[in-house]
């Protein structure tokens, strides 16, 4: 049975791959967007689409902003629990309170609790999808699928993988590490819209063997999205030169393993030697840009003009928990901040275009999300922008979509989404509100 429904409201989005969002965004003041069967079917001036669609029903939302579902490009399911935890740099953060949180995780009935837990506070805040570490047990890994599935969700996550270097209850082996990893891809990737990511934790967490193994892996499955860290902290990368001296850099490290590539997602990125931007740039790679979690963690400031000089792909993430907020609107106006100390332009819309389309574009999937365009997967967030008394005073109602979006990652938080719908259906809505 077909189901078609239409949403009316203000619309915005990025309709096509661009290094200037500002020109190339579409917007509607009074736009209709029309889905059928869980995939967009139109999108244009409402006076002009409704026509064509004489008996559509229509959600009408007036003071809304309807725009595509967020995407988190670098986010932890387990540390969900442990957000906001107190002080530490990185390396001393993951001892005293990462690995003890993450132990908790060989218990699947806690796993699966934790996951519906961590969804919820991702569909609240207009995320919805999200490139996702679990933890070295591959029953949170299923977990975390199996709860994405429930939702039909198009998430991208994948089993942490760590033979050294960490507490002994938490390491797996070169040996499971690689079979754990091939058994998940066979079940999961593809499988509805769930797809499968390499997980080493980062290098010194993976022995050599270990990062072979997971090279081997990223070899036979092209297609197999990577997720690591790289450059996060200046104490981090010396550990690194300690560990591989063999190696130009801490890039090359993964490089030598085969897992520089399209698809692969490097968390951070701080401190990059200039080879390895270029390196970075040739290959298609995507940095995740996680600005709460490099404040938080005090470990540097990105930069994000050096990324666009050098054509690298940027997408824009919370790195929950060490980022404070699972919100990627509070993320684009931090992001906002780390470009201001280096005196960088982030303009509102470059802000929404890392966590939608740019993002989409960098993973290789924005023929399915990221974008309100026809054909699409029908995964988009209505913001309510004027939601309480000072933003009803700040943003005027015919208030240009920039004013409004930087107004929002200044002032905004999950109750300026007022719903989320993923696939067409409606996965979040504001308490006290009715279509």
């Amino acid at each position: 049975m077909s189901t078609l429904h239409g949403y009316r409201a203000q619309l915005l989005h990025f309709p096509v791959i661009t290094s200037a969002p500002d020109k190339d965004c579409q917007h509607y003041r009074d736009g209709l967007l029309v889905t059928r069967n869980g995939k967009i079917e139109a999108i244009g001036d409402a006076n002009q689409l409704l026509p064509k669609y004489p008996d559509l029903t229509v959600s009408h939302f007036p003071d809304g902003l309807l725009v595509p579902g967020f995407i988190d490009a670098h986010v932890h399911f387990p540390q969900t629990e442990m957000i906001a935890s107190y002080g530490e740099q990185l390396l001393e953060w993951l001892q005293n309170y990462t690995f003890p949180t993450e132990l908790k995780f060989a218990d699947p009935d806690y796993s699966s609790a934790i996951a519906d837990v961590f969804l919820r506070q991702l569909f609240r805040h207009g995320t919805t999808s999200a490139l996702v570490y679990a933890t070295v047990h591959k029953v949170a890994t299923d977990a975390l699928f199996q709860a994405a599935q429930a939702k039909n969700m198009l998430l991208v996550g994948g089993k942490v993988c760590m033979d050294r270097n960490s507490p002994e209850a938490l390491q797996d082996t070169a040996a499971s590490a690689q079979r754990d990893s091939a058994a998940l891809i066979e079940q999961w990737h593809g499988n509805d819209r769930l797809y499968y990511a390499l997980t080493p934790r980062f290098a010194p967490t993976s022995s050599e063997a270990q990062l072979a193994a997971l090279g081997e892996l990223a070899q036979s499955f092209p297609d197999v999205f990577i997720q690591t860290h790289l450059s996060e902290n200046p104490n981090e990368i010396q550990w690194v030169k300690s560990l591989f001296p063999q190696h130009q850099h801490y890039l090359d490290v993964y490089d030598h393993y085969h897992m520089v590539r399209p698809r692969a997602v490097f968390g951070h990125c701080l401190h990059l030697a200039q080879s390895e931007w270029q390196r970075l740039s040739d290959s298609g790679a995507t940095i995740a840009f996680c600005p709460t979690s490099n404040l938080f963690l005090g470990s540097g400031l990105f930069n994000l003009d050096k990324a666009r000089d050098m054509g690298v792909h940027v997408a824009l993430a919370t790195d929950v928990g060490a980022g404070t907020s699972f919100s990627m609107l509070k993320t684009a106006g931090e992001a906002y901040k780390v470009c201001q100390l280096q005196h960088q332009r982030l303009c509102p819309l470059q802000g929404l275009y890392d966590m939608t389309m740019g993002s989409a574009a960098g993973l290789g999937l924005n023929d399915k999300i990221g974008n309100l365009n026809p054909g699409t997967d029908a995964d988009f967030v209505i913001l309510e922008p004027r939601y309480d008394e000072l933003l009803a005073m700040r943003i005027c109602t015919d208030a240009a979509p920039t004013d409004m979006l930087f107004a929002l990652s200044m002032l905004g938080d999950d109750r300026a989404i007022r719903g989320t719908w993923i696939a067409g259906q409606n996965v979040y809505q504001k308490q006290g509100i009715e279509e």
